[in-house]
């Protein structure tokens, strides 16, 4: 199984919070990703491509297999802070 997801990413609890809420408000997670996110991908709109298993930090992986794609999940912590993910796609 391989996934394809984007993310925001940033040191701060509560604004990862402030961002989802802005998500589930219907704010565009692409630009939120361009204005908000700590990690290169932020100019790509948080899109990190195609990935399988083993190729990112645990919680961030057992998070991205539990959405269904076009979801946001809740905040995931890992040791690069604090993630907002969306899956965009999953495939075998």
């Amino acid at each position: 199984m391989e996934w394809r997801a984007s993310h925001i990413l940033v040191s701060d609890r509560a604004l990862a919070a402030d961002l989802l809420q802005k998500i589930k408000q219907g704010a565009s997670f692409e630009d939120l990703a361009r204005q908000h996110s700590s990690c290169p991908s932020k100019s790509s709109g948080g899109d990190l491509g195609w990935f399988g298993p083993g190729k990112m930090v645990a919680p961030f992986e057992a998070a991205v297999k539990q959405l269904g794609a076009g979801s946001v999940g809740d905040i995931v912590q890992t040791q690069f802070g604090y993630h907002l993910i969306k899956c965009t796609g999953k495939r075998d």
